[in-house]
């Protein structure tokens, strides 16, 4: 089946959130595990003391993102296990923040008969 026919779960998308990284990892590390899924546009690792030990990959495709997600999330990477989430914008999060009150708002109305 061709790749561009798909359909893929709205949070996929092309840029990865990495946690549990060792502290002393390089950029050169990151395209090289990364690498293997697909071509990366763009690695920025974390610096400062809260962002140490986290990163973010941008892919050029949005299926290699994927298939890194699926292979790369639990990986162990100097005895550390990598955390790889997909990347949400604060416009994602408040979107399903507003729908999860929405929701919780419907379940409280039925419960006391509120209509």
């Amino acid at each position: 089946m061709n790749k561009n026919l798909k359909r893929l779960p709205p949070e996929v998308n092309r840029i990865l959130y990495v946690r549990n990284l060792p502290f002393k990892i390089t950029s050169e590390d990151m395209y090289e595990i990364f690498g293997k899924y697909g071509a990366i546009r763009q690695v920025r690792i974390g610096n400062e003391k809260k962002t140490r030990g986290t990163a973010f990959v941008v892919y050029e495709d949005i299926f290699d993102a994927k298939n890194a997600v699926d292979h790369l999330s639990g990986f162990n990477v100097g005895g550390r296990y990598l955390v790889v989430l997909y990347y949400k914008s604060e416009k994602q999060k408040a979107k399903v923040d507003a729908e999860k009150e929405r929701q919780e708002l419907e379940e409280l109305k039925k419960a006391y008969g509120v209509g």
